[in-house]
C-alpha cells in the first residue's frame, strides 16, 4: 500500500509553497507516494497547484470571526471542511497530514486527529498564526524555520524541530539567464518590485511615484514588477512614459532563477519571501506587512537586517513619506556595488536549501 500524505493550508503562496517544496522532495525520495493538498477556494491556491500536477481539493473553510453573523459561517464551512477532509483521509491507509498555516489547515487536522492519524505542524513565521497555534495541540511534531519560534512551542507535548524553511526544488538550480531571454531583459542590473504571491497595492504606488527618479538609473538599471492580479493594468498605464526599461507582470511562476537574475529586489517580508531572498543571495529592501497585530514581517525581515543582507523601512500611513524613505535607500545601493555585493554575500551565509529534504525523510519514516 502506497504512503499517502496530505498537505492542508492556503490562501497565499506562502503557505502553499513550503509544502509542495516537502512534497516534491517526498516524491524524490519515494516515487510512488501519494501527495494531496486541501487548499482554500482563493484563486491563488488553485494557480499555484495546477503548475505542479498535484491533486487538490478546495475546501469552503473561512477565516474565524467573533461577529455574530460571521462566527455562524465560520463553523458551518468548519464542519463541511471537516467532513469532506475525514471522509478522504479515512480513505487512506498509511497517510500523514502536515498543516502548513492558513485558516484551511484547522478543520483538516482536526480530522486527522480524530482519526488518530498523525499530524505533523510546519511554521516558518517566527510567530504563529492563530490556526497554528490551534493545531499545535494535535500535532506530534512541528517543523519551524527559526530558533526563536520554537520558545512559542515550548509548552506544547509535540517535538519541535529548527529545519529552515521548505523552499522550492528551482532555488537549488535556478536558471537567471533563462529567465532574462523569456522576459526579453537587457544586459543590465535588475531592481525586483514584488508584493509576494498577491502583490501589493502599496508598494506598487510606492515604486510608481518614483519613476521619474528611477529613471536616472536607465543606464545601468531595469526593473522587473510584478504587480499582482489586481493592480496589472494600474501599474502598467503608471510605467508608459517611463525612460528606465522595465517589465510589468502580473504574476511569474520561476520565482527561483528570477530572483537569481535580480541585483535587488523590493519586497515584503513574508517567511518565504526572507528565505527565498536569501536563497537567491539577492540584496533586499524589506518592507514588512503592517497590519499585523504581531508583527511577524518585521521581525522575519529583521533576521536578513542581523545578518547585513537587507535593509527595511516601514509601510507607513503617509504614502508620500513611505515614498521618500523608499527612494533613499533604492538611491544608496544601486549606486554602491560594493555594498550589493557584500550584502548577497552574507545571505549565502544564512541561506538554507534543506529544509524540504529534512522534512520529507521526516514524514516517510512515520509511516
Amino acid at each position: 500500500m502506497s504512503k499517502c500524505f496530505f498537505f492542508a493550508g492556503g490562501g497565499t503562496g506562502g503557505h502553499i509553497y513550503p509544502a509542495i517544496a516537502v512534497a516534491e522532495q517526498i516524491i524524490k525520495l519515494e516515487p510512488d507516494a501519494k501527495i494531496h493538498f486541501f487548499v482554500s477556494t482563493r484563486s491563488i491556491d488553485a494557480r499555484i497547484l495546477t503548475q505542479t500536477g498535484f491533486e487538490y481539493t478546495r475546501l469552503p473553510a473561512k477565516g474565524f470571526s467573533i461577529r455574530p453573523g460571521k462566527l455562524i459561517g465560520f463553523c458551518t464551512s468548519f464542519l463541511k471542511s471537516y467532513r469532506i477532509a475525514k471522509q478522504a483521509i479515512a480513505e487512506s491507509e498509511n497517510a500523514v497530514v502536515m498543516g502548513v498555516g492558513g485558516f484551511v489547515a484547522a478543520p483538516v487536522c482536526f480530522a486527522a486527529h480524530k482519526l488518530k492519524v498523525p499530524v505533523e505542524l510546519l511554521n516558518v513565521d517566527i510567530v504563529p498564526g492563530r490556526a497554528n497555534k490551534i493545531i499545535a495541540r494535535w500535532a506530534d511534531e512541528i517543523f519551524v524555520q527559526f530558533e526563536d519560534t520554537a520558545e512559542c512551542f515550548a509548552h506544547r507535548g509535540a517535538g519541535v524541530n529548527v529545519v529552515g524553511c521548505p523552499l522550492r526544488s528551482g532555488f537549488g538550480n535556478p536558471e537567471p539567464e533563462k529567465v532574462m531571454e523569456q522576459l526579453g531583459l537587457e544586459n543590465k542590473k535588475i531592481l525586483l518590485i514584488t508584493g509576494a504571491s498577491s502583490g501589493s497595492e502599496n508598494i506598487n504606488r510606492a515604486v510608481c511615484s518614483l519613476l521619474e527618479k528611477l529613471a536616472d538609473f536607465a543606464d545601468d538599471w531595469q526593473i522587473v514588477h510584478l504587480t499582482g492580479a489586481g493592480n496589472y493594468e494600474e501599474v502598467g498605464q503608471m510605467y508608459a512614459e517611463t525612460k528606465i526599461g522595465h517589465k510589468v507582470l502580473d504574476y511569474f511562476d520561476d520565482m527561483p532563477s528570477l530572483l537569481s537574475a535580480a541585483d535587488l529586489v523590493v519586497g515584503r517580508s513574508g517567511a518565504v519571501s526572507v528565505a527565498e531572498y536569501a536563497a537567491a543571495s539577492v540584496p533586499s529592501i524589506c518592507m514588512p506587512y503592517p497590519y499585523h497585530r504581531d508583527r511577524h514581517q518585521y521581525l522575519n525581515a529583521g533576521k536578513l537586517v542581523e545578518a547585513g543582507a537587507a535593509v527595511v523601512i516601514d509601510d507607513l500611513p503617509v504614502r508620500k513619506e513611505t515614498a521618500e524613505w523608499l527612494a533613499e535607500e533604492l538611491e544608496e545601493l544601486m549606486k554602491d556595488e560594493k555594498k550589493l555585493k557584500e550584502m548577497a554575500k552574507a545571505c549565502k551565509a544564512i541561506a538554507r536549501l534543506d529544509a524540504g529534504l529534512k522534512i520529507a525523510e521526516r514524514l516517510l519514516k512515520i509511516v
